[in-house]
């Protein structure tokens, strides 16, 4: 995964500063059409759940049962991509709207959203792909580069990565409390029982709302409506492990040393978000639904600009990118999904390790093009 593209030092700060004035410019642009859109997604994605579920309690016709599973999913897909998550990253902060602000919101997933935002928001987006600092590198589980070290237990790693695909909601709430962490001495055990209890709490409601309430509400559609819920929640976790796979873990996604981070700049981190980082192809309603983390590149650029913005923003992105001679990683779906998929197959069997990307080796320097 490590490639051969990183900038000399002025170059890199140059690629810093044209993308500072891009964030600054979109910045000065927000208003209503911005704070417009994430309204309206709110009331369509509510709107679609309410629905999904009244016809779920008329799923004795198997159309409805069809019909209320595919909206009930859509609108799970809905909130935890396209505005749980981006919410959270305090995207929408600048509005000053109490009911939709990173300090206030609480997403339909199993992950209590303060501990996610300190593992997503402040871990992975700070140490992004850096080995040893970011933990979403495998998430801890997978080994999905050769410079990790290999261990028979990752020879089972295709068949539980499918498992954590169906269960990913619940895989990721147990990932962000760190308990590998403890044996080490890194994290008190009364920390993370106190987080576990907090986890454990959030499982309980999704459970009794989801496999309890609604489809007591049913009566004599109780099953059905079980098993509509169950269906929609699978439907949510696959989607979301496959968009965020295919943005972290494709080929061209390169992997760092620690003495990356020595000294690093502004346009240091830059350049370290955009090689870490991969696109995926496809029109609006495929970016709405993805959370708008096919374009996970500029997400990793801005990730507290408003998600409706990256659309707008990627091809200029792109253009810095050629400009300076920089690699901008994207492919369709099914390209990046393959590649993921390849890797994890590949790094499940025992193979000559790899070194990751130093700070700037001599032979990754570019002479940028004015």
């Amino acid at each position: 995964m490590p490639g051969t593209s990183s900038p000399t030092s002025v170059d890199t700060e140059e690629f810093g500063r044209e993308l500072d004035k891009l964030r600054d410019e979109v910045i000065a642009s927000l208003g209503e059409r911005d704070a417009g859109y994430i309204r309206r997604l709110i009331a369509i994605q509510r709107k679609l759940e309410l629905s999904g579920r009244a016809l779920l309690f008329a799923s004795w016709v198997p159309t409805a049962w069809v019909a209320g599973t595919a909206a009930l999913a859509t609108a799970k897909i809905l909130e935890n991509m396209e505005i749980g998550h981006n919410v959270l990253h305090g995207q929408w902060d600048w509005m000053r709207d109490p009911k939709i602000h990173s300090t206030t919101w609480e997403w339909d997933t199993a992950s209590p959203a303060d501990q996610w935002k300190h593992s997503h928001n402040f871990v992975h987006h700070t140490w992004t792909n850096v080995l040893g600092k970011d933990r979403d590198i495998g998430y801890s589980a997978l080994r999905i580069s050769p410079e990790q070290h290999w261990h028979p237990i990752y020879l089972a790693q295709p068949f539980y990565n499918a498992l954590l695909a169906l269960f990913f909601e619940y895989g990721i709430a147990i990932y962000d409390l760190e308990l590998e962490r403890i044996p080490s001495g890194r994290k008190d055990p009364k920390e993370a029982l106190a987080q576990l209890r907090a986890v454990a709490a959030k499982i309980r409601r999704q459970i009794v709302k989801d496999y309890v309430a609604f489809p007591l509400l049913a009566g004599p559609a109780f099953l059905p409506v079980l098993l509509g819920n169950m269906t929609a929640n699978l439907a949510r976790n696959v989607w979301a492990h496959t968009i965020i796979f295919c943005g972290h873990f494709p080929e061209g996604a390169e992997v760092f040393t620690e003495d990356r981070l020595e000294g690093e700049t502004r346009g240091e981190w830059y350049v370290r978000q955009l090689l870490g980082s991969c696109n995926i192809d496809g029109g609006r309603l495929f970016h709405i639904m993805s959370g708008n983390l096919s374009h996970q590149i500029e997400h990793h650029l801005f990730p507290d600009l408003p998600s409706n913005r990256y659309a707008e923003i990627a091809p200029r992105v792109r253009a810095l990118c050629e400009r300076f001679g920089l690699p901008y990683t994207s492919g369709s779906l099914a390209r990046q999904t393959g590649s993921v998929w390849k890797r994890v197959l590949r790094m499940a069997l025992p193979g000559p390790r790899r070194q990751p990307s130093s700070a700037v080796p001599p032979e990754r320097m570019l002479k940028a093009v004015a």
